[in-house]
C-alpha cells in the first residue's frame, strides 16, 4: 500500500460537498477521536490492572470504576460520535441534499460531549446505576445524550424527507432505522416501571445486546453500503440482499438479549426463544456481509492502492465472524463453557473494534479527504492499520484463549482461584495488544488533525443538487 499510493498533491474538497455539511462531518470526527483516546486509555488501565492490581491504587481508578468509564466513553463518544458524524453526511449525500440543520447536529454533539464528560465524572467517583452494563449513567446524564439523539434524529429524517431525488437509497434505511432503535432502547432502559428484579434482568440482555445490533451494526452497515461502491467505484453487489438484510435484522436481533442469562432464573422459554432467534441471525449476516464482500470481488487492484479499502474489508469480515461467533455462544452446550468468562469480552472486542471501529477508520479515510481537501500521511495510515489489526487479533485470541480456560476450570468444579491462575499468562498477552491498539489511536489521531478542511473548503461553493456518488 506504501509503495503504490502517494498523497494527491491535486487533491481539493469536492465541488458538489455542502460545506457546512462537511464541516460538522469533521467536527463529529475529532470529537469522537479526543474520545477514544481517552476511552482506550482506561481500558488499558483496566488491562493493566489484572496484571498488577496495585496500579495506581486510588479509589477513582480502580478497577470497578475504571471499566465503566472506559465501556460507555468508547460505546457513546467514540463510536457513536464517529458513527452519527460520518451517517449525517452519507444521508445528505444520498439525498442530494444539504444537511437540513447543521446547527441542530451542533446542538446535539454539545449535549453529547456535555453526556460523556458527565458520565466520566459520574462514575470516577462511583455515582452509579449499578452493575447494569453500558447503562451506568444516572438519568440526567442519559437525558442529555437521549436530548442529541432525538435531535440528530430529526435532522437525518427531515434531511431525507427533502431530497431532491425519488429514490431512497438503502444505506439510509439502516441509519434511520438506527435512530428509531436507539430511542426505543433508550426508553425501555430508564423508564422507571421495569427496573428491579427479573425484570431489569431481561431489559438488561435487551438493551445491551439490541444496543450493538440496531444501534451500532446499522449505522455501521448504513455507512458501508455507502463508502464501500463510492471508494470501489462500483456498485453494491445486491440491492435485493441489501433490504433483505436490514429487515430480517430487525427481525432476528430484537429478540435475542436473553442469550446472556442462559441457564438463569430468566424464563426456560424465554431463554429458548433467544436461542432460536440467534440461529435466525444468520440470515442477515450472511446476507449483508457476503453483499459487501461480493461487491469487493475483483476489486483486488483498488485495494492494492486504497488505504481505505484494507480497513472496510477487514471490517466486513469481522462484522461476518463476530455474529457467527455470536449464534455458536447462544447453544447451550457452548454457553455453559464460554458465558460470563473472558471469551464474551473478547467477543465484544471483535464486534466494536475489528467491526465498528475498522468501519468507521475506512469510512473516515476514504470519505474525508475527497471532502475537505486534505489527506493524511499514507505512511501514518499504514502504521494505523497494523497497530490495530495486530493488537486487536493479539488481544481477541489471548482473551478468548482465558476465557475458555475459565469456562473448562468452572464447569470440572475447581477453586475459583484455579482459573485465574490459569487465565493470567492470557491477560498478559491481552494487554500487549492493548498496547499496540492504544498505540494506534494516537496516530489515528494525527491523520484526523492532517484531514481537517483547509481554507479552500471555505471558498467551495455548494452545487444547487448534490451528486448522490460524490
Amino acid at each position: 500500500m506504501v509503495q503504490r499510493r502517494t498523497q494527491d498533491p491535486t487533491l481539493r474538497p469536492s465541488t458538489t460537498a455542502d460545506p457546512g455539511t462537511v464541516r460538522v462531518t469533521f467536527e463529529y470526527l475529532a470529537c469522537a477521536t479526543l474520545w477514544l483516546l481517552v476511552g482506550t486509555a482506561a481500558g488499558l488501565l483496566d488491562a493493566l490492572k489484572l496484571n498488577w492490581p496495585d496500579v495506581l491504587a486510588v479509589p477513582w481508578l480502580s478497577f470497578g470504576r475504571v471499566r465503566p468509564v472506559h465501556t460507555n466513553t468508547v460505546f457513546w463518544g467514540w463510536s457513536s460520535m464517529a458513527l452519527v458524524g460520518l451517517a449525517l453526511y452519507v444521508v445528505a449525500r444520498t439525498s442530494r441534499a444539504p444537511l437540513w440543520s447543521p446547527t441542530l447536529s451542533r446542538i446535539s454533539l454539545a449535549l453529547w460531549n456535555a453526556a460523556v464528560v458527565a458520565g466520566l465524572v459520574t462514575l470516577s467517583v462511583g455515582v452509579t446505576r449499578g452493575p447494569q452494563e453500558y447503562r451506568e449513567w444516572v438519568w440526567p446524564v442519559a437525558l442529555m445524550f437521549a436530548a442529541g439523539l432525538v435531535l440528530n434524529g430529526v435532522n437525518a429524517y427531515m434531511t431525507v424527507a427533502t431530497r431532491n431525488i425519488a429514490e431512497f437509497y438503502i444505506s439510509n434505511w439502516y441509519i434511520l432505522g438506527a435512530f428509531c432503535f436507539l430511542t426505543i432502547l433508550f426508553t425501555a432502559a430508564y423508564v422507571p416501571l421495569y427496573q428491579h428484579g427479573l425484570g431489569n434482568v431481561v431489559i438488561q440482555g435487551y438493551y445491551m445486546h439490541t444496543a450493538v445490533g440496531m444501534w451500532f451494526t446499522m449505522l455501521s452497515l448504513g455507512i458501508a453500503y455507502y463508502a464501500i461502491p463510492r471508494i470501489l467505484g462500483r456498485p453494491i453487489y445486491s440491492y435485493a440482499l441489501g433490504v433483505l438484510g436490514f429487515w430480517t435484522n430487525i427481525l432476528f436481533y430484537t429478540l435475542i438479549g436473553a442469550h446472556h442469562f442462559i441457564f438463569s432464573p430468566v424464563p426456560w422459554w424465554l431463554q429458548t426463544t433467544a436461542i432460536l432467534f440467534s440461529v435466525g441471525m444468520m440470515v442477515p449476516v450472511w446476507a449483508g456481509g457476503c453483499n459487501l464482500l461480493l461487491t469487493f470481488r475483483g476489486a483486488s487492484g483498488v485495494i492494492q492502492r486504497s488505504y481505505a479499502a484494507p480497513f472496510l474489508l477487514s471490517g466486513i469480515v469481522a462484522y461476518v465472524l463476530v455474529s457467527t461467533q455470536g449464534t455458536l455462544e447462544a447453544f447451550r452446550t457452548t454457553n455453559v463453557y464460554w458465558h460470563f468468562t473472558n471469551v464474551t469480552v473478547g467477543h465484544s472486542h471483535l464486534a466494536m473494534y475489528g467491526f465498528v471501529a475498522f468501519v468507521i477508520w475506512g469510512a473516515a479515510y476514504g470519505l474525508v479527504p475527497r471532502l475537505t481537501g486534505s489527506e493524511p500521511n499514507p505512511i501514518l495510515v499504514g502504521i494505523h492499520f497494523w497497530l490495530a489489526l495486530v493488537g486487536y487479533v493479539i488481544y481477541v485470541v489471548s482473551i478468548s484463549i482465558a476465557g475458555i480456560l475459565q469456562g473448562f476450570a468452572w464447569v470440572a468444579g475447581e477453586a475459583f482461584i484455579r482459573s485465574v491462575e490459569a487465565a493470567e499468562p492470557m491477560w498478559l498477552w491481552r494487554t500487549a495488544g492493548g498496547v499496540l491498539m492504544v498505540a494506534s489511536h494516537l496516530v489515528f489521531a494525527v491523520n484526523v488533525w492532517a484531514m481537517r478542511p483547509g481554507r479552500a473548503l471555505v471558498a467551495t461553493p455548494a452545487a444547487p443538487a448534490l451528486e448522490a456518488s460524490g
